[in-house]
């Protein structure tokens, strides 16, 4: 793959590898990989020909890096859901801040807001959001366990689409749900099944420059497609190893070039896609599909 030529090309040797990578994020061709199952966070720089390994960030050792989300000046936020603790590193991987206490039991998802200075934060175990200011205070907080809106039941991905709405992979809900920068509930989509447009076991969540929201299901070894009215448009993947197939996939991230990246799992390795544009034919809604949508206020 492209990012493996890259790591052999910049340490001389092809030892080095994704063990189990499950969050991606990219910025001006600089590759953010969390790696759980090495641990560590992978920071690959294609214009300065270098790639950092890191498996501690100052004096603590990584247990279980698993989200990243990418500011516009380079820095990087890190998510380790066991240490319960969020970092702020530069481009090189040198420490800038810790989030921590806030009673943070599991950060699972990361998704920042350039526009509002803001860190959204799905912690998992505390089946809520949770938005962090510029000052790593706490602005706002929702949720609960259950399954009505606004409920969770283990939010696990995040991700802002252009209007700057989040969209909260909603995992054993089997849905996605979507809040406005206040944390208003605003619609949400998915329903629990085995047929192409059902959700089986989703994971990362995206949104592309036109929309269309991107689920990864990692029961399905799929990418599927759908847009805002959790109409089905189309999937991706299949069990193997050729290109565009999947293991287990994680985690996504398009870029704002609609380059899609996907953390492929257990094939130990991101896969990247383009969007070419909207198939010619209508999409077909799914049998399976539900939407729910609120009037806004």
């Amino acid at each position: 793959s492209l990012f493996r030529r890259l790591i052999d090309a910049i340490t001389g040797s092809g030892d080095e590898r994704f063990v189990r990578p499950t969050g991606v994020a990219e910025y001006q061709n600089v590759l953010y990989v969390a790696d759980p199952g090495a641990p560590a966070l992978w920071i690959l720089d294609a214009k300065r020909h270098r790639a950092e390994e890191l498996h501690r960030i100052d004096k603590q050792r990584l247990v279980s890096p698993v989200a990243v989300a990418v500011r516009p000046d380079g820095d990087v936020y890190l998510a380790d859901s066991m240490l319960g603790k969020i970092f702020l590193l530069d481009r090189d991987g040198k420490l800038i801040d810790t989030i921590t206490g806030h009673k943070l039991k599991r950060p699972a998802g990361l998704a920042y807001d350039p526009a509002r200075r803001r860190l959204y934060v799905a912690d998992s175990a505390g089946q809520k959001i949770l938005v962090f200011g510029p000052n790593d205070e706490v602005i706002r907080s929702w949720g609960q366990t259950g399954s009505g809106d606004g409920e969770f039941n283990y939010p696990t991905h995040l991700a802002l689409d252009t209007s700057g709405d989040l969209l909260v992979t909603d995992a054993l809900n089997f849905r996605v749900q979507a809040f406005s920068p206040s944390g208003r509930f605003l619609w949400k989509f998915g329903r629990h099944g085995d047929k192409p447009g059902d959700i089986a076991m989703p994971k990362g969540i995206a949104s592309d420059q036109t929309g269309h929201v991107f689920l990864v299901d990692t029961l399905f070894d799929a990418l599927q497609i759908f847009d805002r009215h959790g109409r089905f448009l189309l999937g991706i993947g299949g069990q193997g190893e050729s290109p565009g197939q999947f293991w287990l996939p994680g985690g996504i991230f398009i870029n704002p070039r609609n380059e899609i990246f996907v953390a492929d799992s257990y094939n130990q390795r991101i896969q990247v896609f383009e969007f070419l544009g909207a198939p010619a034919a209508q999409p077909v809604a799914s049998k399976n599909s539900s939407k729910e949508e609120s009037r806004a206020d």
